[in-house]
């Protein structure tokens, strides 16, 4: 007699990070023995800085090497506050401030924290991967209110205010966003908020910023400095794509204090606090001059340019110029109901395993952000490797049929 595996029912129904799928098929495949461009993950291709590293060395040799306070080292979360205020025109004490293990773990403490069985999270489309995932883990409701590419991806103010419910409990967006590479303005944010103030209920919104300096405007704007929704706003930000320190997981907050109390209750009996000596070097980062970031902000642009001319001249691809982060979002709908080989491509995941089995190119379907139509494409990789993995596309796609 076997056994049934005692799982729960909240894993058995969460459905795994589509980016690390498709990365992992990408790995699997290159193990025997393909060339795969993997342009799926959204790391930059850049070293963290010589100067961020050298504080993490040194810190290491002072004993940074001890747990931390659950909310983070006192001095990260003063670079924090001086860096709020500096760069977005956000005013926080101490104790709104809570370091985590990366910006995932600082969204899921706050759904953990806000979310009772039920609640609804307005979730501005397309979105992150995870955002549906923890809320629904959380036992609330994702909310999806979308907006397609000839909107440039962006949220009208009017869609947000028809899906307020009673059972409305928070607001989440990310801009620069991934996956679109879309920025809400300052007058498009201003909408927003006065729409999200003007609600009967308090609305939470959690603006996750993490995408802040790779952004191709020089415009980046901060929902939370607006004086009517500042008292209910969440900023989420972190050093991963900034400062190509995706691998230090370090992640932060600032919001209510009441709201930080309770990710900090929550932090405390999941993973404490994060890394010393990394959150040392972070506090560095912050402090410091942001010339390797604006670097890298220069190299993403000049690959933008190569990804959209390469892909526009692809038959079927639409595509829009993103204004930051570092994806391309080609609405690719056009192939659907076209065969290859026997195998009929239907929606954004077949497109996507077809490309990977025919191009040897990996993506992320769109359907894994809420836009089925779509695909994601992160340009972080060489130029060398982006126009090839162009050139393979296209060879591929023209295989296909109607």
């Amino acid at each position: 007699m076997t056994k049934t595996q005692p799982l729960s029912r909240r894993v058995l129904q969460m459905e795994e990070s589509a980016t690390i799928r498709m990365a992992q098929m990408a790995r699997d495949l290159k193990s025997k023995g393909h060339d795969v461009i993997s342009l799926s993950l959204g790391e930059p291709d850049f070293d963290t800085p010589d100067h961020i590293k050298q504080a993490a060395k040194e810190a290491l040799d002072a004993g940074y090497t001890k747990y931390t306070p659950v909310p983070g080292l006192v001095e990260y979360r003063e670079a924090i506050i001086r860096k709020f205020k500096r760069e977005n025109g956000l005013e926080f004490k101490m104790n709104q401030i809570v370091v985590s293990n990366g910006a995932k773990q600082t969204i899921n403490n706050l759904f953990m924290a806000l979310c009772d069985e039920g609640d609804e999270v307005i979730v501005l489309a397309p979105f992150w991967v995870s955002y549906s995932a923890i809320i629904e883990l959380a036992g609330g409701v994702p909310v999806q209110v979308s907006a397609g590419i000839d909107d440039d991806f962006k949220v009208s103010p009017e869609q947000i205010k028809a899906a307020i419910t009673p059972k409305t409990k928070a607001l989440i967006f990310s801009s620069p966003c991934n996956p679109t590479g879309s920025v809400y303005l300052k007058d498009e944010l201003k909408a927003i908020a006065d729409v999200v103030a003007a609600a009967d209920q308090e609305i939470i919104i959690i603006s996750d910023e993490i995408y802040e300096h790779i952004n191709f405007t020089d415009q980046h704007a901060s929902i939370g400095a607006f004086e009517n929704v500042k008292d209910q706003t969440v900023t989420v930000n972190g050093m991963a794509k900034g400062f190509a320190m995706t691998g230090w997981r370090l992640g932060y907050m600032g919001g209510p204090a009441w709201l930080a109390a309770a990710c900090a209750k929550l932090q405390s009996q999941s993973t404490s606090g994060a890394t010393a000596f990394g959150q040392k070097a972070a506090a560095v980062a912050l402090d410091s001059d942001l010339g390797p970031t604006h670097e890298m902000r220069e190299a993403f642009a000049e690959r933008r340019e190569l990804v959209i001319a390469g892909l526009s001249e692809i038959e079927g691809f639409k595509v829009n110029q993103p204004k930051g982060a570092f994806y391309v979002f080609p609405d690719v709908s056009y192939y659907f109901g076209k065969s290859h080989d026997g195998k009929t491509v239907e929606n954004s995941a077949d497109f996507c395993e077809f490309l990977l089995e025919n191009a040897h190119v990996a993506c992320v379907a769109g359907s894994a952000f809420g836009a089925d139509e779509c695909m994601r494409i992160s340009y972080a990789a060489s130029e060398a490797q982006l126009k090839e993995a162009i050139k393979r596309i296209g060879e591929a796609v023209g295989k296909l049929r109607g």
